[in-house]
């Protein structure tokens, strides 16, 4: 019996270019190995000064209930979200080769998840909810999220727009507006109001010392694209991710409560 052969990847540069450009792989199930690309005619964003903290979900970060996390269980959160929903077929759009190819972009800086945790004092924290996406220069394309308890997903939302506030982010694309997402600020366009301003996302600009910059006023890694990914650098939202909780942690608030001021006096 011969092993499975892993999944041919689609490479780092074509991927980038792709999102660059304003388009995105989707499959037709699971174990399909082949992959068409997806320019919707309608797009959906969530404008990072227009997300919708409600009441509810205010009080919810305030609980804490949940340990948010940033890349520190990527696989994982694609497993989830590529788990069978309740849907007539149960399949998926990420396939194999899919997750095998943002596993990629994770390892080379250009892909990232937020992660929702429970905590027990008898067991490993349990991970119940998230969403990963694609981050370059001020851009992060969200892919997928998913929740296996209730505010799970939004308060991975929550942390992920504060977050990519700090890291001086200009465009959240969420591919296709849903109903979900439509209640936490999300907005239909054009796609072409959307490429313009993917363009001017993608565009330098002067950061506080006066030097150009692609990273987003945070220290940008290395972009796993090379020639792809233009002169621009990887989002930084990792680094924002990290300050973020280091001002949660000096404030007198909890981390939860810190994110819920945040987003609701600026929302």
């Amino acid at each position: 019996m011969h092993a499975p052969a892993f999944p041919k990847i689609i490479e780092p540069d074509l991927l980038l270019l792709a999102y660059r450009g304003g388009i995105f792989p989707m499959a037709d199930r699971r174990d399909d190995p082949e992959v068409f690309w997806v320019e919707p005619r309608r797009r959906a964003i969530l404008p990072l000064d227009g997300f919708h903290c409600s009441h509810s979900l205010a009080k919810t970060l305030r609980k804490g209930r949940f340990a948010v996390t940033c890349n520190a269980a990527f696989s994982e959160v694609m497993d989830a979200c590529s788990a069978p929903r309740h849907t007539d077929s149960g399949e998926s759009w990420i396939s194999d080769r899919i997750k095998a190819s943002y596993q990629r972009l994770h390892d080379l800086g250009s892909a990232h998840s937020i992660e929702c945790w429970i905590e027990t004092p008898d067991a490993a924290p349990r991970l119940v909810g998230g969403l990963y996406g694609v981050g370059f220069d001020r851009v992060f394309c969200g892919e997928s999220m998913f929740s296996r308890e209730t505010d799970a997903s939004k308060v991975a939302l929550s942390w992920l727009v504060a977050a990519l506030r700090g890291a001086g982010a200009e465009l959240l694309d969420c591919q296709f507006l849903t109903p979900h997402l439509e209640s936490l600020g999300a907005v239909e366009i054009t796609q072409q109001r959307y490429v313009k301003l993917l363009s001017r996302a993608q565009q330098a600009y002067c950061g506080p010392g006066g030097a150009a910059s692609s990273g987003g006023g945070s220290s940008p890694g290395t972009s796993a694209g090379g020639a792809a990914a233009g002169e621009g650098a990887a989002l930084g939202l990792a680094e924002a991710f990290a300050a973020l909780v280091a001002e949660a942690d000096a404030s007198s608030s909890s981390p939860g409560n810190f994110i819920a001021q945040l987003l609701t006096h600026t929302s």
